[in-house]
């Protein structure tokens, strides 16, 4: 596309030096006659670099060239426990989950994009609008499979992801976790195998625990994704019931499996007849690029159960997901309906709202540009702020960020310090069945950034520091 053209070109001056850390770019209108594109070209280009990390905008002033980043070692690839484990301990969420509720806690531990990430007055509008509109309506039961014009409106959005799936095929839910626990009901029992990557999202380790399942760890590679290797070799030494994975920007590492090997993993599973569950709740927040394409996409044989939500996007607060569950819907509904009755009726109409006005893809690119600069920044303050030899992620799409500790930091013993501190965090035992990571942290880079959070991050740092000096 011509803004791409235009932010390459731009691209190529910054790498030159033409225009230097610290410094201004020309204005958008002086942008666009320089290069003879529109306004708008040079808008969209400018905000291109941003998700790139090449840009800050600055209130007022214009887009400025961030200084480049220091360059960290990623974190290293884990060997993991090579038979299946049941899993245990997942309790200790709840309190990390409740220190968000209190609004003095600085929140980098959960995975909740604050208010500023969201579009809260396109959001207020639509749920004016359907309450004066659909008021009737707003007080009873959306019962499953949910409104059919929000089923509707997320099979147009798969269609686009080229993804063949009918409205009648999709099933709304509470969330993107709820469409997961959903879909592991239908294809296991308790005892079963089912694989993960890892490090994995602790709500994944969660679901699992809660049916009774066993998780094979997968080791996971921060910056290529899992080992399809060490997939193949599992999927055929055990008998694998599921495979439960995040293909599109994973949560904690933030990778994204490429075209190439997203359909090579499909391909293993078909020939074990293995199905995924494939959660891509992060799938729309690609800092530059295209949006990736699911692996629904090249899913011929029903294997693929779809699970997303708007917790990411929109508003964790909506509480409305979405799945696509396979060959036995009726089933799928029975058990959406046994767990909640059915999903906030106002909450399903207000999506649609947004979605037929066709604004849902100006906040996303409003949204991947401002996650690319939150991540970009918190790089660059852990960077200056924790010890030399700690090792960053380099996620491409979403908002956390892992973090590997030198020396024998056990950050699971950091977290009652930092919450008296005010300040919270994800420590690295909770992403793993088999507890390792205990070296790790994920922050939550979707935040309000202010003194607050730097005056958090400093204190982590000093706790890391005093921890890996016993």
């Amino acid at each position: 596309m011509l803004y791409r053209e235009l932010a390459n070109r731009l691209q190529a001056l910054i790498s030159d030096e033409v225009y230097r850390p610290g410094t201004a770019l020309p204005g958008v209108r002086r942008l666009s006659a320089q290069h003879k594109v529109s306004v708008s070209t040079a808008v969209n280009a400018c905000q291109e670099l941003e998700r790139r990390g090449l840009l800050e905008a600055r209130p007022r002033s214009g887009y400025f060239v961030r200084p480049p980043q220091a360059k960290r070692k990623p974190p290293r690839v884990r060997t993991v426990s090579k038979s299946p484990r049941p899993v245990t301990g997942q309790e200790r969420v709840l309190q990390l989950i409740q220190s968000a509720n209190d609004r003095n806690m600085v929140n980098l531990g959960t995975a909740i994009p604050a208010p500023d990430f969201l579009p809260m007055h396109a959001i207020e509008k639509a749920f004016r609008q359907v309450w004066r509109e659909q008021r009737r309506r707003c007080i009873g039961y959306e019962f499953p499979p949910g409104a059919p014009e929000l089923r509707t409106h997320i099979a147009r959005h798969l269609a686009g992801l080229q993804c063949n799936v009918s409205p009648d095929q999709v099933l709304i839910t509470n969330s993107c976790q709820e469409s997961i626990a959903i879909a592991l009901k239908q294809i296991t029992q308790p005892g079963d195998i089912v694989v993960l990557e890892s490090p994995t999202y602790y709500g994944l380790l969660q679901v699992v625990e809660s049916l009774g399942l066993k998780a094979l760890e997968i080791p996971t590679d921060p910056q290529e994704g899992i080992s399809l290797g060490a997939l193949e070799l599992a999927l055929e030494s055990w008998p694998i019931a599921a495979c439960v994975l995040v293909p599109s920007f994973s949560n904690p590492l933030g990778t994204c499996l490429s075209d190439e090997c997203k359909q090579t993993l499909l391909g293993l599973l078909e020939k074990f007849n293995v199905p995924l569950v494939e959660d891509d709740i992060y799938g729309e927040l690609p800092f530059a690029g295209p949006r990736p394409r699911p692996i629904k996409s090249w899913d011929k044989k029903g294997l693929v159960y779809y699970c997303s939500s708007s917790s990411k996007t929109l508003a964790a607060g909506l509480r409305v997901g979405w799945m696509v569950p396979g060959k036995n819907m009726p089933r799928a509904e029975y058990l959406q309906f046994i767990n909640t009755v059915c999903v906030n009726t106002p909450s399903q109409l207000a999506m649609v709202q947004i979605l037929e006005k066709s604004r849902y893809e100006r906040m996303m690119r409003s949204a991947r540009s401002a996650h690319a600069a939150s991540v970009a920044r918190m790089v660059d303050t852990v960077t200056q702020l924790f010890p030399t030899d700690t090792r960053l992620s380099r996620p491409t799409g979403g908002f956390v960020l892992w973090a590997e500790l030198p020396g024998k930091v056990n950050t699971a013993e950091l977290i009652e310090p930092a919450l008296a501190a005010g300040v919270s965090f994800a420590p690295g035992s909770l992403f793993s069945a088999s507890g390792k990571f205990s070296n790790c942290m994920r922050l939550n880079c979707a935040v309000q950034w202010d003194a607050r959070v730097e005056r958090g991050l400093k204190t982590l740092a000093k706790l890391v520091g005093k921890s890996g000096k016993k």
